[in-house]
């Protein structure tokens, strides 16, 4: 069965208009809970993951969903990915939640389709404006009728905008790189919302952003949008990013290889290795010119 994009879109879109955009300023107190230390989720999470559960696997016999609450849940685990040979929906459905309990418009539902390694399509709906931004594996991105390009490559990281989203945690050498360097580029307010993030990487509104989370439902869609419209992302040691690579440390997106490399060096240092991404790990340095994804 060949897969219908635009129909996809439309039942993202339904989906957030129906149980997402009505909650958006008129949640209950008892419709938001904490599920870990600056993690929230609300009803309008849950019920439209719920909705994306029942209506994804119709459009794509075989297929199933995997969403971030299922996961939170205990109900399945991101290791599935690995293992499935069937496609799968990885589903954000209130992605910034945070911005939604709070009232802030910078939210977004996010939907991927995986297939083993690769990141088949993706979307990321912003509720508040209407607008689904689409991408399909080799065939572009595109948004409101437009196709997305991303800005291109400034002459050195110090002319690059963009975000860092460095906690870190657990990786302290990492981080003190991070704050010794932050410097060199000209960072810009975070969205707290990596889907609204990669919009505006995908639109040319920032050259750059650095995630040192990479929950899969947080950047399959994204990264496939924005290397899509031209760019490049991928983890800290030059190796693509993966549906399974949830316990990877640090995604950095930017205009193209070169420039990718240039803002690594610029971030972290020249004498960086990859063995600092994660404490333990075996890893040889990156080729001067990453890999293709």
């Amino acid at each position: 069965m060949q897969l219908d994009l635009q129909r996809v879109e439309a039942v993202v879109a339904e989906v957030a208009a129906e149980l997402v955009l009505p909650r958006f300023r008129a949640l209950a107190t008892h419709e938001v809970r904490d599920k870990g230390v600056n993690d929230l989720v609300t009803v309008a999470d849950e019920e439209a993951e719920a909705a994306f559960e029942r209506r994804l696997p119709d459009l794509l016999p075989g297929s199933w969903v995997l969403g971030e609450e299922m996961v939170a849940r205990g109900e399945t685990a991101i290791a599935e990915l690995a293992h499935s040979v069937d496609p799968v929906w990885v589903v954000d459905p209130v992605d910034g939640t945070y911005n939604f309990a709070h009232g802030e418009p910078h939210f977004a539902v996010i939907v991927a389709l995986c297939r083993g390694d690769d990141t088949v399509a993706g979307w990321i709906h912003d509720p508040v404006r209407g607008e689904t931004a689409v991408a399909e594996h080799g065939g572009g991105a595109m948004q409101a009728g437009r196709r997305l390009r991303v800005a291109p490559a400034p002459a050195t990281p110090a002319e690059m905008r963009g975000t860092l989203h460095a906690g870190f945690r657990g990786n302290p050498h990492l981080k003190q790189r991070i704050e010794r360097n932050r410097g060199r580029v000209q960072q810009i307010r975070s969205l707290r919302c990596s889907g609204q993030e990669y919009l505006r990487l995908a639109a040319g509104d920032a050259h750059f952003s650095l995630f040192s989370s990479t929950k899969p439902w947080d950047h399959l869609a994204g990264v496939l949008i924005h290397r899509e419209s031209g760019g490049y992302s991928t983890l800290l040691d030059g190796q693509p990013y993966r549906p399974h690579d949830a316990h990877s440390i640090g995604l950095l997106s930017a205009p193209d290889a070169a420039s990718w490399m240039a803002l690594r060096g610029a971030l972290f240092g020249a004498d960086w290795r990859p063995e600092e991404v994660s404490p333990g790990a075996a890893g040889t340095l990156a080729p001067a010119t990453p890999p293709s994804q």
